[in-house]
């Protein structure tokens, strides 16, 4: 099961991010837990000082930016190969 973590506030980006990555997982049909973290202390200890972040299995993937469609794609498949 993959563990996928959405880092942010409620702002726009970061629920249009928690959207995009919670589609994508259902078109893919993958086993994931999306948790969405907005506790400022726990978004900094994975050194993200612009939200949204994205962490797939523990390893932040992207930070102050919307990632592609495609890109989170191939983060998902590379979770699931290591």
């Amino acid at each position: 099961m993959l563990n996928v973590k959405v880092l942010g506030t409620d702002c726009t980006n970061c629920d249009r991010l928690e959207c995009i990555v919670k589609s994508l997982i259902a078109q893919m049909g993958l086993d994931a837990e999306v948790h969405k973290v907005t506790d400022y202390a726990s978004i900094l200890s994975y050194g993200v000082m612009a939200t949204p972040g994205l962490v797939i299995n523990e390893k932040l993937r992207s930070a102050g930016r919307i990632p592609a469609p495609g890109e989170i794609t191939t983060w998902l498949v590379d979770a699931l190969d290591a």
